[in-house]
């Protein structure tokens, strides 16, 4: 039975499985369901579309950035060796920086899958079918993405989902990469710890990390999150699940393609700043020490670690715990921030986490704005790169855009700086207002239901048992006041 001294869902409350209410009711979900489906159906149905204009080009990189409908997909089944049957990971291919598959191994036998899947066509048509099988099962998983956040954000479940399934980054970013496979499982093994699941969670979040790095992320707001209700149990279950589940993936390929499995691990820490960095734009600036890698790499890892450790101290002072949603979004912000490479699907990454931390259609729509201006700020720049032309400056792109035409050839270095100058602001306008909700629980939009943590599981409801503000709280009535 919950305990006399808290209400369920507020501070100092607790709870057992059996006292817990369904938040958003399965019943409810389930009538959800449909909807949901058909919903993101039809918005990766209109990804594809936008994409098409570039699939019948065979995906010329000139027609792709002007028309904005770049994607990995079609051109690394064959740059990585996949047309010929190499195997990712016990193959290597030629290459001057890149000699083996770059993915970590989930993404990999992903990517062999659909290879395998495509052998019965003929040899000129393997590499559309390719791309268009693997856009199926991108969409697969965008909708198991978008019912498992809805299913996690309990009463909220309609309006999260539609966030989630309606969003500018989704139509325009799910089929530049096999990134919606980490997506979808990582917003499933929330699913999971929502329902009390920690184990299941554990193992879905190991298959996430083993097919993209970043979910990796996400254990320490579980753990500190965990610390400080005392929920040792099922942190534990949840541990043993991620590397049990990660282990048993990698494991294999460890043992018997090493230099293939280490090819992820190698180009991630050699490689330099990519486009989308904010080190592009400080480079761009004078800042040279970034040409350097080591001192490049040195420079995003400490900056991380710095924003890491506050997400820490806030995560164990607020004034009441914070919710899980709410320190992953913000971990991973400060990861990708600092990070020398951001690419511009990376937005699926932090999606359903965004319409989790803060469910509000302001904030929410004002970065969408933002990733929409980089979405087409970054390929129009590209094409000024790759056409050797300087580019249309503000004026003139204003002027393209005003007549719904393209600028021709590109836009310049300052207008692409505007553009990244809009993604890094607006994804950090959100964080800093997901940091206000929480040290000021009573404005949280998602408590102010009078719920606690939907997506917290075992987390919903427990009191404290470690927090460094009580312990304070400690210290300061035992001095005696004068």
């Amino acid at each position: 039975m919950a305990s006399s001294s808290g209400r369920l869902g507020m501070p100092g409350g607790t709870a057992a499985d059996g006292d817990r209410p369904d938040p958003g009711g399965n019943g409810r979900f389930i009538r959800l369901v449909p909807v949901l489906t058909g919903v993101t159906a039809l918005v990766c149905l209109l990804g594809w579309m936008q994409k098409r204009p570039c699939a019948s080009a065979g995906f010329d990189f000139i027609r792709t950035t002007t028309r904005a409908c770049y994607t990995d997909i079609y051109p690394l089944y064959y740059v990585r060796g996949l047309n010929d049957g190499k195997v990712p990971y016990f193959d290597s291919f030629a290459g001057e920086d890149i000699h083996y598959v770059e993915y970590p191994v989930l993404s990999g036998g992903f990517m062999q899958l659909a290879a395998w899947l495509v052998r019965p066509f003929e040899q000129d048509a393997r590499g559309m079918a390719f791309y268009n099988l693997t856009v199926v099962l991108l969409a697969v998983l965008a909708i198991a993405a978008v019912l498992a956040t809805a299913y996690t954000a309990g009463r909220r479940s309609l309006r999260t989902g539609l966030m989630v399934a309606l969003s500018p980054a989704l139509l325009l970013t799910a089929y530049i990469n096999w990134d919606m496979l980490a997506v979808a499982l990582s917003a499933l093994a929330l699913a999971a710890w929502s329902k009390r699941l920690p184990l299941l969670a554990g193992v879905l979040l190991g298959l996430a990390i083993a097919a993209k790095f970043y979910p990796l992320l996400f254990l320490g707001p579980l753990v500190l999150l965990c610390v400080r209700a005392g929920q040792w149990r099922a942190m534990g279950r949840m541990l043993a699940g991620t590397a049990g589940a990660w282990l048993l993936v990698n494991g294999p390929v460890m043992l018997f393609a090493w230099e293939g499995w280490k090819e992820f691990y190698r180009f991630s820490q050699e490689r330099g700043v990519d486009w989308g960095s904010v080190f592009f734009y400080l480079r761009e600036h004078g800042l040279d020490g970034v040409n350097d890698t080591s001192e490049l790499n040195m420079l995003g890892t400490g900056t991380f670690l710095v924003l890491a450790a506050g997400i820490a101290v806030l995560a164990l002072t607020a004034p009441r715990r914070p919710r899980l949603a709410q320190l992953m979004f913000l971990v991973l912000v400060a990861f990708m921030l600092p990070n020398k490479v951001w690419s511009p699907q990376y937005v699926l990454w932090l999606l359903p986490l965004a319409v989790l931390a803060r469910p509000k259609l302001p904030a929410f729509v004002v970065w969408q704005v933002g990733e929409i201006v980089y979405f087409f700020g970054i390929w129009w720049f590209l094409l000024s790169v790759s056409s050797g032309y300087g580019g249309a400056d503000l004026s003139e792109t204003l002027s393209s855009l005003a007549r719904l035409d393209v600028p021709d050839a590109g836009i310049q270095d300052g207008v692409y700086h505007l553009a990244l100058g809009a993604r890094f602001c607006t994804v950090f306008l959100l964080a800093a207002l997901v940091v206000v909700d929480i040290l000021r629980p009573s404005g949280d939009p998602v408590r102010s239901d009078g719920v606690d943590d939907p997506s917290g599981g075992v987390l919903d409801g427990a009191g404290d048992v470690v927090s460094l503000r009580r312990f304070r709280g400690r210290r300061h009535t035992a001095v005696p006041v004068t």
